[in-house]
């Protein structure tokens, strides 16, 4: 199989993979709401940890954020084009924001990207998993983190790789969740916004 029918079969394989909503997954193999019903109503980990709980929230977390990884760690080890590998990492974050099982609908894709980057390069999707934990931690807003997590990317992008095509990939992905989490921005910037750890209905991951 040449190289460009190879990684248009993983980019489709990739979007599908991607477009698995594990947090509405999870919920009904335990028995739990869906996500799409109660609090912010996002199937992302915040919301489902939020509603349902640890066990939930880390399985949904461990789901979407495996996806991710998973398919940018087989195009980097089956692709040697730097564009189609690219494509292929591209795609399962591209399938968990507008899922096809889900009318084309879904999460902000925080988890799914920060999965492909440490399949991508490590050591960056190490740095951007601290720099999220790190803003969560300090502030306790997980769209707080994310935000700043992806504001960084590029930055960190540029200083640490030699990839072009890794660089232009950061800047299509930060710009993607910051407009994903345009509520959140708004609600950040009034002093709205839920904090993790508490009790409110209104939840934004």
């Amino acid at each position: 199989m040449n190289e460009e029918l190879l990684c248009l079969l993983m980019t489709v394989l990739g979007y599908v993979l991607g477009g698995i909503p594990f947090g509405i997954v999870v919920s009904k193999a335990l028995g739990l709401p869906d996500p799409r019903t109660v609090g912010s109503k996002n199937i992302g980990f915040t919301n489902v940890l939020r509603v349902s709980g640890k066990k939930a929230g880390i399985l949904t977390l461990l789901g979407d954020f495996g996806k991710g990884w998973v398919c940018a760690w087989v195009a980097m080890h089956w692709l040697t084009v730097e564009s189609y590998i690219m494509v292929v990492a591209f795609a399962p974050i591209l399938g968990h924001m507008f899922s096809p099982f889900l009318g084309f609908k879904g999460g902000k894709g925080v988890a799914t990207a920060v999965g492909v980057v440490l399949g991508l390069s490590p050591s960056i999707g190490l740095l951007l998993l601290l720099i999220w934990l790190g803003a969560v931690a300090i502030w306790r807003y997980s769209s707080g983190g994310a935000l700043a997590a992806f504001g960084c990317f590029p930055i960190v992008a540029v200083v640490n790789e030699q990839r072009q095509e890794f660089f232009i990939f950061s800047l299509v992905i930060s710009a993607l969740i910051w407009i994903k989490h345009k509520d959140n921005i708004v609600r950040l910037w009034k002093g709205t916004e839920s904090k993790i750890g508490k009790k409110k209905q209104e939840l934004e991951e």
